[in-house]
């Protein structure tokens, strides 16, 4: 399925005669795809600048690692890199739910989601949809 997705992904860019493409580094399978049908991949991680979390006021306790230095995720410096570089087609991949807002706002380029991040929901927020009448009821 994600195969199907990564071609239609890369015959929709070829066809736009895009050339230049975003990816986060942790997609180096999917990079790997895309560099072998000769398209240039441009990475930039979603942690970029590396901004500690107190600059706005997260506490110790609030982190993911307590005791440990955190950095935040910056969406707006992504897409303003991207900019700079002058891709053509951005496709993101494992941004935070509303982060992925943010970097389309910024972005000078046509985008597309290829993946959320989602730890609650293994990267599937649909799944909270598909269940609904089960495991998410509450929701209601």
């Amino acid at each position: 399925m994600r195969y199907a997705l990564l071609r239609c992904l890369t015959s929709f860019a070829k066809r736009k005669t895009a050339k230049r493409l975003l990816l986060r580094k942790e997609a180096k399978v999917v990079e790997n795809l895309l560099s072998n049908r000769d398209f240039v991949v441009i990475s930039v991680a979603c942690k970029v600048g590396r901004i500690p979390k107190e600059k706005i006021d997260v506490r110790d306790d609030q982190k993911i690692s307590p005791g440990n230095f955190e950095t935040m995720c910056n969406p707006i410096m992504q897409a303003l890199i991207l900019n700079d570089e002058k891709t053509d087609f951005n496709i993101l991949l494992g941004l935070c739910v509303g982060h992925d807002s943010l970097f389309l706002k910024y972005s000078k380029a046509l985008c597309t989601v290829f993946a959320v991040k989602d730890r609650l929901l293994g990267h599937n927020p649909m799944a909270a949809i598909y269940n609904i009448d089960s495991y998410y009821r509450d929701l209601k």
